[in-house]
């Protein structure tokens, strides 16, 4: 019963709890919101008063950073200044364009501001020597020169060698062409220092040097923007050796604007060329060219103004050591006179609508001078200009008189024809006499000089290309530096936070997109041979890219446009006439009269060209200006995108190019076009050297001692061994490196791997500049230490060689010698044996001689005594004869001479000897002259017999003219103590005991 007391209905009790459950649903909801509404209301408030403390904080930040104002222009890299935003980073720039400093660094990239006015002392050869010899150039104040270095070192093989690329960028007039003229007079210094060739490089830097003025004399023009602009894009290839020397170079050009032959814009004038032969010719020029100085030419504005690249010596010099002949010369300038006289042609129309049009006064003789100065048939020329040929499939051509207008569209297409090929000619000829073989160089460095960012008051299909061009620039640069930096920081694994920037690939797409873009429109409508209308086109290109936000149109504007959104501003151009310069027709019979020309230049410029293949009009034949540009570029991208960039910001501080003058407006607007805030945001918190794992212990595993890391990679450089092994041999080097810095705690565990100087990633590891100059001086300290040793133990093996090649030769020196003596020895004793056995011989037959010569001197002796007169006893007693009282010449032939000159004084002496050498040699013998004061000796070589001192008495006997064989005898006579001496004591003797 209780049970059923307390029993409630299931239905009512279902019913119930739902009605209570819709009212606390709604209730719920109700609150639910509300509170909701309140979070997020508190929320945006936090979120307001944390973003508006967050920019209080940056502007105490930027006016603590700039209260200093003396210390700005001190910060030559602007990853220094803190915190990093457009005002500070313009401070900076103007405080050190007021203090004349030009240049900074901007992390990875280099801001040049023009001054706009010389400064030679900056880029003299001392100055280039000072930055090319320097082991850390990054810490020289920043300079063009810096860059250049830096890409030649890289060359050289720092960490992976690849091909070098610089490219400078800016608005027109912001010294591009300047930073490309040092930059290559700074390479072909400092790469030609070699002396074997040195004749070869002297040649090649000259010429590399000389195709600058002529390349900007035929290529630029003085625009309202710039005085010097290049109305053509280049790239030039400085071609290096194996040694890093100068070898060759070429240039690659896009997109030369041949419509300024033909037209200029007001205030601006035509190529540089016609303006230095209008001021620099000579008068026998002038004659030939027919330029009197009172003439005037249409094309030829604003010739008044002079400007310093009007100086024709320099172009002529330039084309003399390219190789350019004077009768070359002589044809270029007679072309570029007739485009000249070209230009005052004029036409005045028909009054019968089927006859061609008139010639205005004086424009026949115009004509006549053209044809003359072109070698082209001057009823020719008039006719091609008056009437042109329509061809309809394999009929014959039908002649059809042109309008005036029609008749002057002709007249300048036929100038940018003539103009267009003598450029590309030149060109060519540029390149082939400085541009090396293939095999005798193997890198490169190239330089970019392209035409600027323009925006004037009328822009058309050169000016949209030119911008074109800037914005795949700034892609590349967008797409190499900012964006895949940061996607590769991220895949490496560092901690980063992306910083934004502003990418124009959505420009690129409605330039260049596929299927649907500006320059795909522009080509369908130039491949329909139809007579195209601007406002159609207009409509077209307002219908299919209606959707793209970076393309509008002023629907108020009277003249049919579009404007883009650029990454450096809006440029609005005009429709009308864009058409007809995409097609670029020329008439196939302007084709076929050039190459009538009797002229060997023009002739040659025209002989392979296809007269009905330039104007076919088939879907498939029709090669636009904008197609064909776009290939061009297409090719220079892959080649920036296979080489190391090299980024220099050209910034034009004031739009009136006026010396010394900041114009911060100006100047703040290239700052974020280009990206150089976001730029350096990212170099300031980022590293700029990448290699791989391999790479780097490739050139660095010699710091440690250990073998680990030279064997981790193999001898073609890929990587071998497992990750772990290549990491730990990566740790070690990094540790040996890093001792000399601050400590670094985590690099002493192999689990933390980066520090603000290095990073490793899971393949790559990052370095910044500093870290890589670290490397390089340890790397330069640990091989010079390993060649300090490699020079000791080479000494030490040349040493020991030595000694061992010393000993050697004393030793057989010794064994050489023993032996020779010996020999020596031998033949000695031989001849010792044989000289004692032919003297003793002699000896025998001496004593024999003298035994008989004695026995006959005594028999003599005998016999003269009994004629002798008597003489002194003293005479006696000497054994010689006093002739002084003897009236006449005693002529003494018995004794020997010896005895019978010891009283020489007055005797004479008859001697007898066959031929007068004889007679010489006998007194040379007996030592005495012809005639003394004292006594005279006589020959009788004539008169009488032959005497001998061994003669008898009577009778003639040979005198032998030889020494005596008698050992003692006296050969020298004279006054003596004793009076005898020798062989004659001997007879005296004898004669004494004959006598006693």
């Amino acid at each position: 019963m209780a049970d059923n007391n307390h029993t409630i209905p299931t239905k009512g009790l279902l019913s119930s709890n739902r009605e209570n459950w819709d009212c606390d649903k709604s209730t719920h909801f109700e609150s639910g919101r509300k509170n909701h509404q309140i979070k997020v209301h508190d929320l945006h408030k936090r979120v307001q008063a944390r973003r508006k403390s967050l920019n209080d904080s940056l502007e105490g930040e930027v006016r603590a950073f700039l209260i200093n104002e003396a210390e700005l222009h001190t910060y030559d890299d602007l990853t220094k200044v803190n915190p990093v935003t457009p005002t500070t980073v313009l401070q900076c720039l103007q405080a050190r364009y007021s203090a004349r400093v030009f240049y900074t660094h901007a992390g990875c990239t280099l801001v040049a501001l023009n001054p706009f006015h010389p400064v030679p002392h900056l880029y003299s050869l001392d100055v280039m020597k000072e930055y090319h010899t320097a082991l850390k150039p990054q810490e020289f104040k920043p300079h063009i020169f810096i860059v250049a270095e830096e890409a030649y070192r890289n060359v050289q093989g720092q960490v992976e060698p690849i091909n070098q690329s610089l490219v400078v960028s800016g608005e027109s007039g912001a010294g591009k062409t300047w930073t490309s003229r040092c930059l290559m007079k700074y390479y072909a210094t400092v790469a030609a220092s070699s002396q074997s060739c040195q004749d070869m490089v002297d040649r090649i830097e000259k010429r590399v040097l000389d195709s600058n003025p002529i390349m900007e004399a035929f290529g630029n023009a003085c625009t309202l923007r710039n005085n010097n602009s290049s109305r053509f894009g280049k790239y030039i290839q400085l071609q290096l050796n194996r040694s890093q020397l100068l070898v060759g170079a070429s240039v690659q050009t896009y997109l030369l604007e041949k419509t300024r032959v033909a037209f200029q814009a007001t205030n601006e004038r035509n190529f540089h060329i016609f303006y230095q032969m209008m001021k620099g010719a000579t008068e026998q020029q002038r004659q030939e060219w027919r330029m009197p100085h009172d003439q005037r030419f249409n094309w030829l504005p604003n010739a008044d103004k002079t400007l310093e690249e009007d100086c024709f010596e320099d172009t002529l010099e330039a084309m003399v050591h390219l190789g350019i002949d004077p009768e070359k010369q002589a044809q270029i300038f007679r072309i570029l006179a007739g485009l000249l006289h070209l230009g005052n042609v004029a036409f005045s129309p028909s009054t019968d609508e089927s006859q061609p049009c008139d010639l205005e006064e004086g424009s026949k003789v115009f004509l006549s001078t053209t044809s003359e100065l072109l070698r082209i048939p001057v009823e020719e020329l008039q006719s091609c200009l008056r009437v042109r040929a329509l061809k309809a499939g394999r009929q014959s051509a039908l002649l059809k008189p042109c309008s005036q207008a029609e008749c002057g569209v002709r007249r300048d297409c036929l100038a940018k024809v003539i103009y267009a090929q003598l450029f590309d000619w030149i060109v060519s000829f540029i390149n082939k006499s400085m541009c090396a073989d293939n095999s005798s160089w193997c890198n490169f460095i190239g330089l970019l000089d392209v035409y600027g960012f323009e925006c004037f008051h009328n822009n058309n299909l050169e000016q949209l290309c030119i911008n074109y061009a800037n914005e795949k620039l700034q892609q590349h640069f967008v797409g190499h530096y900012l964006k895949s930096q940061q996607e590769e920081y991220v895949s490496e694994g560092l901690e980063w936070s992306f910083v934004k920037y502003q990418d124009n690939q959505g420009c690129l797409d409605l330039i260049e997109g596929s299927p649907t873009s500006i320059f795909s429109l522009l080509n369908e409508v130039c491949r329909l041979n139809r007579a195209s209308d601007a406002k159609q086109v207009m409509v077209r290109l307002e219908k299919e890219l209606s959707s793209n936000d970076r393309v509008s149109w002023d629907k108020f504007s009277q003249q049919p446009h579009f404007t883009v959104s650029h990454y450096a501003g809006k440029v609005s151009y005009q429709i009308e006439g864009m058409m007809e310069k995409n097609k670029d027709p020329v008439p196939p019979e302007l084709i076929r009269l050039l190459q009538q020309s009797e002229d060997p230049l023009m002739h040659s410029m025209f002989v392979d060209t296809d007269a009905e293949g330039a104007t076919a009009r088939g879907h498939n034949k029709v090669v636009t200006v904008v197609s064909k540009f776009k290939n061009s570029l297409e090719s220079l991208m892959k080649i920036l995108h296979d080489t190391t960039p090299h980024y220099t910001r050209c910034i034009k501080p004031n739009p009136d190019c006026r010396p010394l003058t900041f114009k911060k407006e100006e100047v703040i607007t290239q700052l974020e076009a280009c990206g150089i805030v976001e730029t350096i945001n990212i170099s300031a918190a980022g590293f700029p050297i990448r290699t791989p794992y391999a790479s780097f212990l490739q050139r660095y595993g010699l710091i440690t001692h250990a073998r680990a890391p030279i064997q981790l990679t193999s001898q073609n450089g890929f990587e071998c061994g497992d990750q772990g092994s290549r990491r730990s041999a990566l740790m070690d080097v990094l540790r040996v490196v890093l001792r000399r810095h601050t400590p670094y705690p985590q690099l002493h565990s192999d689990t933390t791997t980066h520090s603000s100087l290095v990073h490793c990633g899971r393949t790559k590891v990052f370095l910044t500049h500093v870290m890589l100059e670290s490397l390089e001086e340890h790397r330069a300290k640990v091989r010079s230490q390993k060649a300090r040793y490699i020079q000791c133990y080479w000494r030490k093996y040349q040493r020991r060689r030595r000694e061992a090649r010393r000993q050697a030769a004393t030793l057989i020196q010794a064994v050489v010698r023993s032996w020779l003596i010996r020999q020596q020895i031998k033949k000695w004793t031989k001849a010792a044996a044989v000289i004692q056995q032919k003297w003793k011989e002699w000896r025998t037959l001496m004593d024999a001689l003298a035994e008989a010569e004695l026995d006959d001197a005594e028999d003599m002796l005998e016999v003269t005594l009994t004629s002798v007169p008597v003489l002194d006893p003293l005479v006696r007693e000497r054994g010689s004869v006093q002739l002084s009282s003897l009236q006449e010449p005693v002529v003494v032939r018995s004794w020997p001479m010896g005895l019978a000159l010891a009283s020489a004084p007055n005797i004479t002496v008859a001697l007898t000897a066959t031929g007068f050498q004889k007679v010489l040699s006998m007194l040379a013998t007996l030592k005495m002259p012809f005639r003394s004061g004292e006594y005279r000796v006589e020959t009788n070589q004539f008169d009488q017999g032959v005497a001998s001192i061994r003669a008898q008495p009577r009778g003639s006997v040979k005198m032998h003219l030889q020494r005596s064989p008698l050992r003692f005898a006296d050969m020298n006579p004279g006054h003596k103590g004793d009076g005898i001496t020798g062989f004659n004591q001997i007879l005296l003797e004898k004669q004494r005991q004959s006598g006693v």
